[in-house]
């Protein structure tokens, strides 16, 4: 069950100009379900994506990289569900060219202008026969207003969609930015077993796509662990239209430039934190706020080695405040010089550890009367400078191994 998660209102999701989403029942793993879509994008589009750290990286993800590299423009985005086309060697490279080109041949564009995505299980022949006879449907299906059916159909063990909208102006004019994602479990920093799509009709200069899409991608999906998996497909796509009409964004430092920013960086958080909010088996969501830092990576070190122990999350689930595996997650984290008598615990708002111990005023009651809720925050303080970093988590249920367990039957 989702932890405060609902699925998005179509009518709350704005079109992106330059942008239309199609999708169809293509069958690829199971029939009866949406697991094809199409996103075509107006000639002039700038793309750019940040893809996952795993060095046995899936077909798809080799395809995008060389696609963009090639620099003629993308056009489209093809995203199928059910099957991962990873561990597929030259078989699988070749299914996500063949497929590419059976689209780019529908949109009357060059092979290199599509970008492949997939998503599901590992190590099974891609159906790519299924894809390309989905493929007319998909197209026709085509809308500005299909980001929640989209959101829909690039699910695999997520229970709900996940999309989110921010609009803002500039220049006298409105511009939009919409984005939808995927992700359940496999799920870790340096992208996760998820997919992010994020468009804006903002005209911006194209140099500076790269440098704003890893900045959204380390501002969201790169602070969300479910499990601590780095899978081999993760992907975020972000997409720039430029057909809101205002004067061209030539630096992300000016006003416009940092609105602009502010609202990618609050469609990709949502989109992320949803992702954590439906986690496998999930029963609540975390967040994880380490301050006092020398620096944000020893930050960043104490805050996942919380996230990712088994033994933290599952204290989670039990509603157990058993929080000293919390300080000793902190104690292992790698900071060599930690000195553990300036530490400093709140879950919530009690103070549980103060100066390296139990604070003399915490009460076991008031630890479990936090750790029932659906929403808990964890913050650490190491007392060591100025630096601080923010990540996402969830519990570790019952439920999770269940759907692991049978993810494939």
């Amino acid at each position: 069950m989702p932890v405060n998660l609902t699925a998005p209102d179509p009518a709350q999701l704005a079109p992106v100009a330059g942008v239309l989403l199609g999708i169809a029942e293509a069958g690829v793993r199971k029939a009866n379900r949406k697991d094809l879509v199409v996103i075509s994008l107006a000639e002039g589009s700038a793309v750019a994506g940040v893809f996952t750290q795993n060095r046995f990286c899936a077909a798809p993800v080799q395809v995008c990289r060389e696609h963009l590299a090639a620099g003629d423009g993308i056009r489209a985005l093809l995203i199928n569900t059910g099957n991962a086309n990873a561990g597929t060697g030259a078989d699988g490279l070749a299914r996500a060219r063949r497929s590419c080109a059976t689209l780019a041949d529908y949109l009357g564009i060059g092979a290199t202008q599509v970008l492949p995505f997939s998503t599901g299980v590992i190590m099974e022949t891609l159906p790519v026969e299924r894809i390309e006879a989905g493929l007319p449907a998909a197209l026709t299906d085509r809308s500005p207003t299909h980001w929640a059916r989209a959101a829909e159909g690039i699910m695999t063990t997520d229970t709900l969609p996940k999309a989110a909208s921010r609009q803002l102006v500039i220049g006298g004019k409105t511009v939009s930015v919409t984005g939808i994602s995927k992700g359940a479990g496999m799920i870790r920093p340096n992208m996760a077993t998820m997919l992010g799509f994020v468009a804006t009709d903002a005209a911006i200069d194209p140099a500076l796509l790269p440098g704003l899409a890893r900045g959204a991608a380390d501002a969201s999906f790169n602070r969300i662990t479910i499990d601590g998996d780095t899978s081999t497909n993760d992907s975020f796509v972000l997409v720039a239209t430029g057909q809101a009409g205002h004067p061209r964004i030539e630096s992300l430092d000016s006003d416009d430039g940092q609105a602009i920013v502010r609202a990618i960086h609050a469609v990709a958080r949502d989109l992320a934190q949803a992702i954590v909010r439906d986690g496998e088996g999930a029963t609540k969501f975390i967040t994880i706020q380490v301050d006092g830092g020398r620096n944000e990576a020893e930050c960043r070190l104490v805050a996942y080695a919380i996230a990712h122990s088994p033994l933290v999350k599952t204290a989670f689930f039990a509603s157990d405040p058993n929080l000293g595996r919390i300080l000793a997650a902190v104690g292992y984290a790698g900071i060599t010089d930690l000195d553990q008598s300036l530490i400093e615990m709140h879950l919530d708002d009690v103070l549980v550890a103060q100066h390296g111990g139990r604070h003399p005023a915490y009460r076991e009651e008031d630890g479990q009367r936090v750790m029932q809720q659906a929403e808990i925050s964890v913050r650490i303080g190491l007392h060591r400078g100025t630096a601080s970093t923010t990540v996402w988590t969830c519990d570790l249920s019952h439920d999770y191994v269940s759907i692991n367990a049978d993810y494939r039957s």
